[in-house]
């Protein structure tokens, strides 16, 4: 991490939003007293983790990345062995079980192994033990990674509830714009261990002002040539080229296929196992609708070969491009983290139902 600085504010959800490698789980990490950082400080529900780590872990509550739960035992001794570890008495700590089922709605599968229950029942459980001891901050690190989009849309339901029905100050991790769009009260933009800009999801995109128009390319080979020709166009405000597909889909498929990562090459079109993910051109423009014949017309012109062209308001991926200069969805992390990440979807795949 880069000297970043931040402020929380008390009953907010804040999310930190950026690629795999951005620095959003080391941040988490340090908050949670997991990690030590190497120079400065912060404060949790006003105590510092450097020098009172046990009351900052006694104030949060935090659902890790990986499953953690031990999936031979029941949800209830899940949770009972969580509330065991935090010392509350019997009669509290039963309670509180009925009350964290409730509110995740587990209390009908609350007496089944945990081995049994999908991928979307795991996240919500693990929701629910981190809320055990009653944190007054909740630690959620990719909470939908994963996760098929309907149960994706209903955890999301359930943190939209802990906040606004119990006050819970949430700090979340995401690499989905939509999900931070849709929960976030402010979201913070890191890459590559600092912080790029803070803001409200709405003020973000009002940043952008314009239409954002993209062209995907019959040879991309073609965007070389081409650019050049926008450049100088005073009503284009913004020029990327940018991974039209999902790098991280791109690997999952071959991983499928073959089991492990082969033919690795990330300079021009990334290639995964042999597969290319084409680039195409994004652009910022003033009165889009209007600027598209012209657009079309010069590639005519000059021969070019356009696939398809789309135009959109600026969304959260707009910004990010902007204000990083990449696509969030172009994964920068290692192979290590996409193997890791390709393992945390299979898993959850397979346990769906």
């Amino acid at each position: 991490m880069d000297n970043i600085s931040f402020t929380v504010k008390e009953g907010e959800i804040l999310g930190f939003l950026g690629p795999n490698g951005a620095g959003k789980t080391t941040t988490l990490n340090m908050l949670s007293t997991l990690l030590r950082p190497t120079s400065g400080t912060a404060t949790v529900n006003g105590n510092d983790i450097r020098t009172e780590p046990d009351a900052v872990r006694r104030s949060i509550g935090y659902v890790f990345q990986d499953t953690t739960l031990d999936i031979d035992l029941t949800g209830r001794e899940n949770l009972d062995f969580h509330g065991r570890l935090y010392g509350l008495e019997r009669n509290t700590r039963q309670h509180r079980i009925e009350e964290v089922l409730d509110i995740v709605q587990l209390t009908d599968r609350a007496d089944n192994f945990v081995k049994t229950y999908s991928g979307g029942m795991k996240r919500r459980l693990e929701i629910a033990r981190g809320l055990l001891h009653h944190p007054k901050v909740l630690f959620l690190d990719e909470p939908t990674l994963g996760l098929d989009p309907q149960t994706r849309r209903s955890i999301w339901e359930h943190i939209v509830h802990l906040n606004q029905e119990k006050g819970v100050t949430i700090i979340l991790t995401t690499h989905y714009t939509e999900e931070a769009d849709y929960l976030c009260k402010r979201i913070l933009i890191i890459d590559f261990g600092k912080v790029v800009v803070l803001d409200t999801p709405d003020n973000l995109k009002a940043r952008l002002e314009g239409d954002v128009v993209t062209l995907l390319f019959k040879d991309p080979a073609a965007i070389e040539t081409f650019r050049p020709l926008l450049e100088n166009k005073e009503w284009i405000r913004r020029i990327n080229i940018v991974a039209s597909g999902n790098n991280y889909a791109a690997i999952s498929r071959m991983m499928h296929a073959q089991h492990h990562p082969k033919n690795i090459i990330a300079d021009k079109g990334t290639q995964f196992g042999g597969e290319t993910c084409s680039k195409c051109l994004n652009l910022l423009v003033d009165n889009g609708g209007r600027r598209i014949p012209e657009i079309v017309k010069l590639a005519d012109e000059r021969g070019v070969l356009l696939e398809s062209v789309e135009l959109h308001k600026p969304t959260l991926d707009d910004v990010f491009l902007t204000v990083t200069g990449r696509n969030i969805r172009e994964e920068e992390g290692s192979i290590v983290d996409m193997v890791r990440r390709h393992r945390i979807m299979q898993q959850a795949r397979g346990q769906r139902g």
